[in-house]
């Protein structure tokens, strides 16, 4: 995946695509330039991250198409439409289907800047969070079935000799499983691993029953 993020500019006017594209270059910002939906649809892929500032008026596909093509694929980059003829029923639409800003041409640099940055600060952000729940999943993954079976019990706050007791097995064998899941998921405490599992919002069921 792509560390770096990026501005995709979408717009069918030259000038418009070069100015932006200059004042993000002089801002140390990387952009990439599309003067098509359909140019950027050929060329983006989903694992590049940045956000996408969007035209709203354009020959083929508009920039509301483009949303909804984009969101039929499920590629999830944040959108700023920028637009000289924008209208209040295309800002609403816009916006309920997920556009983080609806701007209007002419629009300050520093102003687009600012909020480009802001939009930036979000998606690295949530990918961090992703990532962090992406690891625990992937720790979870490396438990046995009796393991996953055994973790939302000893987080509901049980002792070893109840859980024991409900399973019919030694507290021993319960305290032993409980190490594991430990060392495994790489926490040194119940408090550690509940706040993971929480935030990785799983539902992990168990598979057997077996010892």
């Amino acid at each position: 995946m792509s560390t770096e993020l990026c501005v995709f500019i979408v717009d069918d006017d030259y000038a418009v695509r070069d100015g932006l594209a200059l004042v993000l270059e002089v801002a140390g910002l990387t952009c990439q330039t599309f003067e098509s939906a359909e140019h950027f649809l050929q060329s983006y892929s989903p694992d590049q991250r940045g956000c996408l500032l969007l035209d709203l008026n354009m020959p083929g596909l508009n920039g509301l198409e483009l949303q909804t093509e984009l969101i039929r694929r499920n590629i999830h980059l944040p959108i700023i439409f920028l637009t000289g003829y924008g209208d209040i029923p295309q800002t609403v639409q816009a916006i309920k289907a997920g556009a983080v800003d609806f701007l209007t041409k002419p629009i300050a640099s520093k102003d687009l800047i600012k909020r480009i940055q802001a939009v930036f600060k979000t998606e690295s952000e949530m990918h961090d969070q992703f990532m962090q729940q992406q690891e625990f999943c992937n720790r979870l993954n490396s438990l046995t079935p009796r393991e996953l079976e055994l973790l939302p019990i000893i987080l509901a706050g049980l002792s070893n000799k109840q859980i024991g007791r409900k399973l019919d097995i030694s507290y021993r064998t319960v305290e032993v499983h409980r190490a594991r899941i430990l060392s495994k998921t790489g926490v040194s405490n119940l408090l550690e691993l509940g706040h993971l599992y929480e935030a990785s919002q799983l539902s992990v069921k168990p598979k057997s029953n077996v010892n």
